[in-house]
């Protein structure tokens, strides 16, 4: 930290020498250290979140050769659902054949309004905006939520968090009496954040629901364009092809995206030339389907005939959401230079040609991509529809891939392995084992429908169900962060959910022919989430109210039998909120502790990045001759977890950083530094009731100028005396040389002996099945097992 600090003053100070630079710098301190006892003992917390590196924000914010970059590389990864849908969307709406030629150009109609409505201005233009720092999807707009209303159902709304750059809680004093109205029910109603909560996991649950689906249906449905292989050898084809798929996952969304992009972008060529060549040879009269009239009219012949049909032409929008859910492997203006440019009027002018086709051949409605094709681009046609067919794949892949990585952070998920695929572009991520989950359920799949009529019945409940909770969600955010107009909200909210209304109605009618696969997907991928939270919101509440008190910790002061042994000590807690219960654990069967102790908490913000600068928060813990401190290290779900020497390097720059700030405030509170007033000695003590922020690391500082009159010195537990600011950075380095070792705490949770016997089941079973059969925290973490000591305990909820 000193190091970075020096550097950004580097152009101006070239031409001092290292001692007149270290006199200024002292001097620069000496002159504030008197304004911050003034101003009511800003905390050191304050001081090291002030140092902000606005450089650190995601690549939203990026110059154009980047953008274009992004945007051909989204091409292949987040386009190739919606890109192959015109495959399977004509066949699987007139499934019992075509009884008016009129009709062709109703659907046609549905199929462009659709397109323009759903993707283009809901998502493109509206829903894109409403990213988490540069991250999408439904886990994305919950956290946004979160930092703008106390809704999370573990607290996460802290000091600690408030200062950083990234977590905007900028609300103006005058802001809209409707959103503080809002804003104050929800944060009082438990049923509203429960509410909010499972709204969130099952939109969560939905899409890694299509990431099961999207491969099966594309898939098959492009190797059936070979009419002389049977059904058997056409879904071994497609199991064979969908286990090749995911075994390229590995190398990263960067690497597959620069693959698979010239082929979606070919196979975009072809689809747009062949659909052209048909509009001009059969009908170019169904361009007449621009006019919405169409629409009504089709509804009019065919009555609930035409609204069943509603389900086959909703798969036209296919994975829109991995618009949103890919955002943060790509940027906003990428998205919408893509889309807006490449992938729409491609869809529009194949929907088009094939409607002119089928104008001509009304009976050919079963195989129509393919009849449609002229013969001698027949073959190559085939094979970029199959290439195109498994890339489609990749959108919703990489889609539960980030969405998974998010819900980590949150405490919504089992611990897995989560792999940054690139240094290059931010959130790109790779998970093994939900990607060897999701292969495996496809396989499954498809073996078991066998054709894309069956899946297609399924497909579009995930799909329309993501799209109304992204309504929903969306609103939210419009009355309490954006405050828009009322008007604009409103007609945001019935305009678009009247229309997945009507198509999720249609589509649930299908709900017995395979619709129900999705809901099972959702339902189980939903208990897990919940259980999981539950367990790790019971247990972040055990901790935190049965934290080590002060008390304590003066009489461990007071022990001669506590012997101090040489090094660091690293001891990790879930808790933020003072010292956990696992210390006195420790202490009770261990009677030693190292030299210097640092309690680290791996905290989560519901934010993507945290910048370096603002990662590490600590506090020194009284008696300050125990040399204990607390620290907070803070990641976004975007965040990769530094290796440990990295980890500690950083860590122990930033305490020595730490300790240097400590000592000069302290002069500060000095007699004859500062003359304090009796109102100016209360205003420190007293807490500011406004805040309303929790009894976490907060203004540490004031705490110890309340406490300076009867703090405790002893010498009977140090070894060392404490010395200034500069002897002390010397010993926290000396006894770092001597050795890191990582105090982890393993604990067991478990149900107490009069709960139900549902929590029992819950607890004592399936969660307990779930830690032992995912990754272990130290796993998580990279901490080596040779400077690894655990200790047990077990905690009834």
């Amino acid at each position: 930290m000193a190091e970075k600090v020096e550097s950004m003053r580097e152009p101006a100070e070239t031409e001092l020498t290292e001692g007149e630079e270290l006199e200024k710098k002292n001097e620069q301190m000496k002159e504030r250290k008197v304004s911050w006892a003034k101003l009511g003992r800003v905390d050191s917390l304050n001081l090291e979140a002030g140092r902000v590196s606005m450089s650190h924000r995601h690549s939203s914010q990026v110059n154009w050769r980047r953008t274009l970059s992004l945007a051909f590389q989204s091409i292949g990864v987040v386009y190739g659902d919606i890109g192959t849908s015109p495959l399977y969307v004509y066949s699987s709406t007139f499934t019992d054949g075509i009884d008016h030629t009129d009709d062709i150009i109703g659907v046609l109609s549905l199929i462009i309004y659709t397109i323009a409505l759903l993707p283009m201005l809901k998502y493109v233009f509206i829903v894109l905006f409403a990213n988490d720092n540069g991250d999408g999807g439904t886990f994305a707009l919950y956290s946004l939520i979160c930092r703008y209303a106390k809704v999370s159902l573990i607290p996460n709304n802290q000091p600690e968090d408030r200062k950083l750059s990234n977590y905007k809680l900028d609300l103006p004093s005058n802001e809209l009496k409707r959103a503080q109205t809002i804003k104050k029910k929800l944060e009082n109603s438990k049923m509203a954040q429960y509410i909010l909560f499972i709204v969130t996991i099952m939109g969560t649950s939905m899409v890694i629901g299509d990431g099961v689906l999207t491969p099966s249906i594309s898939v098959l449905s492009a190797v059936s364009g070979i009419d002389s292989l049977g059904k058997n050898a056409v879904v071994g084809v497609s199991v064979l092809i969908l286990v090749v798929l995911f075994s390229v996952q590995r190398f990263g969304t960067d690497k597959v995206g620069f693959a698979f992009a010239p082929i979606i972008t070919v196979w975009f060529l072809f689809i747009s030339g062949i659909g052209l060549y048909n509009l001009f040879v059969h009908d170019i009269g169904v361009l007449r389907a621009f006019n919405p009239m169409y629409m009504v009219q089709y509804f009019q012949r065919n009555g609930k005939k035409g609204w069943v049909s509603l389900g086959g032409i909703f798969l036209c929008i296919t994975g829109t959401e991995a618009m949103f859910a890919d955002l943060g492997h790509f940027n906003v203006k990428a998205i919408q230079f893509s889309f807006s440019c490449v992938t729409f009027p491609a869809l529009v002018t194949a929907y088009c040609g094939q409607a002119a086709y089928l104008r001509k051949f009304p009976n050919q409605v079963e195989k129509t991509f393919y009849n449609s094709i002229p013969d001698p681009l027949y073959w190559p046609t085939f094979v970029v529809a199959v290439a195109a067919a498994i890339i489609a794949s990749q959108a919703m892949i990489s889609g539960a891939f980030a969405i998974i990585s998010q819900s980590l952070s949150l405490g919504c998920f089992p611990r897995v392995k989560v792999v940054h695929t690139s240094a290059k572009y931010e959130g790109q991520v790779y998970i093994p084992e939900v990607n060897y989950m999701l292969m495996i359920a496809c396989v499954v799949v498809t073996a078991a429908f066998q054709t894309t009529e069956k899946i297609g019945n399924a497909y579009g409940i995930a799909v329309v169900s993501v799209m109304v909770i992204t309504t929903g969600l969306l609103t939210l955010i419009m009355l309490v962060i954006w405050k828009t107009s009322i008007w604009l909200i409103a007609l945001f909210l019935v305009g678009f959910l009247s229309i997945e209304v009507i198509y999720l109605s249609s589509v649930l009618y299908k709900f017995v022919q395979g619709g129900f696969l999705p809901l099972v997907f959702a339902s189980f991928l939903m208990a897990i989430m919940a259980i999981w939270h539950y367990v790790h919101k019971k247990r972040y509440m055990f901790e935190l109210n049965n934290k080590v008190s002060s008390e304590y910790m003066r009489k461990l002061a007071s022990n001669p039998n506590i012997n101090r042994v040489p090094g660091i000590g690293l001891l990790y807690s879930e808790l933020v909120q003072g010292i956990p219960p696992i210390f006195s654990h420790f202490i009770s069967n261990i009677p030693s502790i190292h030299s210097v102790v640092v309690i680290v908490s791996i905290k989560p913000i519901p934010l993507s990045k945290v910048a370096v600068e603002e990662r590490f928060l600590f506090r020194q813990l009284e008696p300050r001759e125990y040399r204990m401190f607390r620290c907070v290290a803070r990641y976004g779900y975007n965040d990769r977890m530094e290796e440990p020497k990295e980890f500690e390097r950083q860590l122990i720059e930033n305490l020595k950083e730490f300790i240097r700030h400590e000592h000069f405030v302290l002069e500060g509170e000095a007699p004859g530094n500062v003359e304090k007033t009796e109102e100016q000695v209360e205003a420190v003590q007293q807490p500011n009731p406004s805040s309303g922020s929790s009894p976490s690391i907060q203004s540490f500082n004031a705490a110890r100028s309340a406490n300076s009159s009867n703090r405790i010195v002893s010498s009977r537990i140090v070894s060392v005396p404490i010395r200034g600011a500069e002897e002390e950075m010397q010993f926290v380095q000396a006894e770092m040389e001597k050795g890191i070792v990582y105090l982890l705490g393993e604990t067991e949770v478990v149900a107490a002996e009069n709960a139900s016997f549902f929590k029992k089941l819950i607890v004592n079973y399936v969660y307990d099945f779930l830690r032992k059969n995912f990754r272990q925290g130290e796993t998580i973490m990279a901490i080596p097992r040779s400077r690894l000591l655990r200790v047990g305990m077990t905690y009834e909820i």
